[in-house]
């Protein structure tokens, strides 16, 4: 486009991509397979149906398919809300004065403000399908159980969330949202479950982690008829589904006739992050293009800058599978004053690969910087975003100052994964001055290492 761009471009219902792209498919170097705990050996198909949907598990274990397509019914229902905008941050970028050219893509326009609808949708269509009854799930900040309560709704599905206890309290209102929906929302660790009551046992007052709260998800899943567990990141499922945000952004900057040179994601267990690069790894992996990458985690939960790559559980009471990724170990419990999500211990196995092959950098921020970057961002942009979101958004800022430093008018992207609606507690803490960083000494890391399994 000759003239100036539009503040943000819609693509059309039509343009809604068809398929999801699987990034396994042009990786060099596949990310290490899940291992059963007992045996230590590959787990294959049969020994994770009984924990996901069918259809789930085999996308989790294909490899191969570059492609995979979207069921009409899935596309149906995104419908409602996609595809979502991208935007041109003109009023940051004047702000700034900076040649850098600022995009991005906004996944909060819908109830559950963020991307994790995206999918919530297909993994309960799969499991509808199925014939089954009722899922299982955790959710950290609120989010995921928003969607999944959203998506189980839709499809006539019964849903028990498991909701990590400091959020539980913090965002007492994403309880009540995710009742109107019909989920039943469980504070975590609990002593509905048995894995739940050897955690309190064992750790009295603890406020809870996504470790705690996918044990017990996944305790409740296989002890019920007919119900299934379905988790919100990480696995190569949820990337895979995530890859629409990807796919459209890419289809919305060819309008702009735009490529980007910087991409920028919020990095907790890996959905959005995974999703936004999806189409632009898989330039880089074929040596089409050579964007850079930049994951930004939380300070007081650094998996990727300071966690180890190795084997490690899912969950804290140890009773899931066991995946090679950048963790902090399983029993590691984020302080209660991080106010945001992204609070899981290890990263997607995918993206812990491309970090490791050097496809992605990684940074970690503190949490008054994050708020610092949300609140102007809110009142140049008019969104409040979501306390994950604005890790990405201050990273952009930082980038777009280099540029201002160097003269280089890059073009960068990053992902606005959702909405700060439900975080006000935290936003008044910044405002009242009485938010404060914590990052985890080395020492405090090493109690986590000191309980990877020996693979």
């Amino acid at each position: 486009m000759k003239n100036k761009v539009p503040y943000r471009i819609y693509l059309s219902e039509e343009q809604i991509p068809k398929y999801w792209y699987n990034m396994r498919a042009d990786m060099k170097n596949l990310p290490a397979p899940l291992l059963n705990p007992g045996t230590l050996q590959p787990l294959v198909e049969a020994e994770l149906t009984p924990v996901f949907p069918t259809a789930c598990v085999k996308q989790e274990l294909d490899n191969t398919t570059r492609y995979i397509e979207i069921p009409e019914p899935v596309r149906e229902m995104y419908k409602i809300y996609r595809p979502s905008p991208m935007i041109r941050a003109y009023n940051l970028e004047k702000y700034l004065d900076t040649p850098a050219k600022i995009y991005y893509k906004f996944e909060g326009n819908n109830t559950s403000g963020s991307h994790k609808l995206n999918s919530a949708i297909a993994q309960a269509y799969y499991a509808k399908e199925q014939g089954l009854k009722s899922l299982t799930t955790e959710t950290g900040a609120g989010q995921w159980g928003t969607a999944m309560s959203e998506a189980c709704a839709y499809f006539g599905l019964d849903l028990t969330i498991y909701m990590v206890k400091c959020s539980y309290e913090q965002k007492p209102f994403r309880k009540s949202v995710m009742g109107v929906f019909g989920g039943k929302v469980i504070s975590s660790p609990s002593n509905t479950t048995e894995v739940g009551k050897r955690i309190l046992a064992e750790n009295p007052g603890t406020t809870g982690s996504l470790g705690c709260a996918i044990s017990e998800a996944v305790e409740k899943a296989v002890a019920t008829d007919s119900c299934r567990y379905v988790l919100g990141s990480v696995l190569n499922q949820v990337l895979l589904h995530q890859s629409i945000i990807g796919l459209e952004s890419k289809i919305a900057l060819e309008m702009y006739d735009e490529y980007p040179d910087i991409i920028i994601g919020c990095a907790g267990g890996g959905s959005n992050l995974g999703g936004l690069i999806a189409p632009f790894i898989q330039d880089k992996l074929l040596g089409k293009t050579n964007p850079e990458i930049i994951a930004v985690e939380p300070a007081s939960c650094p998996s990727l800058t300071r966690g180890r790559y190795a084997y490690d559980f899912c969950d804290t009471g140890k009773i899931t599978p066991m995946a090679k990724m950048y963790t902090l170990g399983s029993g590691f419990i984020p302080s209660s004053n991080h106010a945001g999500g992204l609070r899981y211990h290890g990263m997607s196995p995918i993206l812990s690969q491309l970090y490791d092959d050097g496809y992605m950098k990684a940074t970690s921020v503190g949490q008054t910087k994050v708020f610092d970057a949300a609140t102007l961002f809110s009142r140049l942009e008019t969104i409040l975003p979501a306390p994950e979101s604005a890790h990405a958004i201050y990273t952009a800022i930082e980038e777009a100052k280099k540029c201002k430093e160097s003269g280089e008018a890059k073009t960068i992207l990053f992902g606005l994964t959702g909405t700060g609606y439900f975080d006000m507690t935290a936003y008044q803490s910044y405002m009242d001055n009485t938010m404060n960083d914590y990052i985890p000494t080395d020492e405090d890391l090493q109690k986590g290492f000191d309980t990877l399994p020996k693979v």
